[in-house]
Parts: structure tokens; C-alpha cells; sequence
């Protein structure tokens, strides 16, 4: 289950899953330096529309595709603040393939694999969570969050 995890924040401090039980999740993996990136603009936005629903977006920057992600985990989210607006919450950058992949990806991963098997092909990708922690959809690099939008909302209203 998704709540048995723990993350790690760009300072470093643990953060448990759980915290986030009974709330719709879109989780992230990200870049600064990709042509996807002004992706961030319409994560914002949905994330500004349902946050007092009970939506959480949580962004897993990552440097695993063509070195998109170069920076600290501080430069990312100084990044992500002062060029798109990010309020949700940016973790500390990490693995999704791979065998350093971080273990929630992993999760992920095996809970919904993508068009071409389970591993993630680029920055981007997102999988939505329902509020019983259960990973029901994952969305490819290129759906863009306006696109997810009527998903979001049938999650909040369950």
C-alpha cells in the first residue's frame, strides 16, 4: 500500500506516506530542463482548484532522462517557486529506474505499468492515487494536467 512508504523532502527529512491518507494524489516525476516543464503552470493550476478538496500533487524531480534535472534539490525548488509559482510539494530528487530506483516508483511501477512495460520512459509521467491509497491510473508524459482534470475531480467527489 502506498502509505507504507517514506520519502525524503528536498532538506532531507522524512516524510511519511501516510500523512497523506484520505487525500487524491498526483504523483510526479519531474524536470527543470525539459520541454515538458511548463507542465508546471497547469499542475499549479489544479493543484490551486483542489487543494481544499483534499488534492496533493507531490513532484519527484528527476535527472535520469538526458540530465533534465541538473541542480540541488534546493536550486529545483528555488526553480519551480520563482518561475512557475509551485506551492505543492517538490521531494528530493531521485531515481525511477533502475536499481537505485526510489522504492515508492517502484511501487508504482508494478501497480501500473505503461505502454511499454513498467519502466517510466520519460520526465513527467504521473500517477494518480483515489483516497484509499489505491494507484488507479497512470497518465503518459505528454498528458498534460488539464487533460487529467475530470479524473482529479471523479476522485474528489467519491
Amino acid at each position: 500500500m502506498i502509505y507504507d512508504f517514506t520519502v525524503k523532502d528536498t532538506t532531507g527529512v522524512d516524510v511519511s506516506m501516510k500523512d497523506y491518507k484520505g487525500k487524491v494524489l498526483l504523483i510526479v516525476n519531474t524536470a527543470t530542463g525539459c520541454g515538458l516543464t511548463p507542465q508546471y503552470e497547469g499542475l499549479q493550476d489544479l493543484y490551486d482548484k483542489y487543494k481544499e478538496q483534499g488534492f496533493e500533487i507531490l513532484d519527484f524531480p528527476c535527472n535520469q532522462f538526458a540530465n533534465q534535472a541538473p541542480g540541488t534539490d534546493g536550486e529545483i525548488k528555488s526553480f519551480c517557486e520563482t518561475r512557475f509559482g509551485v506551492t505543492f510539494k517538490i521531494f528530493h530528487k531521485i531515481d525511477v529506474n533502475g536499481e537505485n530506483a526510489d522504492p515508492l516508483f517502484t511501487y508504482l511501477k508494478k501497480e501500473k505499468g505503461g505502454m511499454l512495460g513498467s519502466n517510466i520512459k520519460w520526465n513527467f509521467t504521473k500517477f494518480l492515487i483515489n483516497k484509499k491509497g489505491d494507484v488507479v491510473k497512470r497518465f503518459a508524459p505528454t498528458d498534460t494536467p488539464e487533460k487529467i482534470e475530470n479524473d482529479i475531480k471523479k476522485l474528489l467527489g467519491e
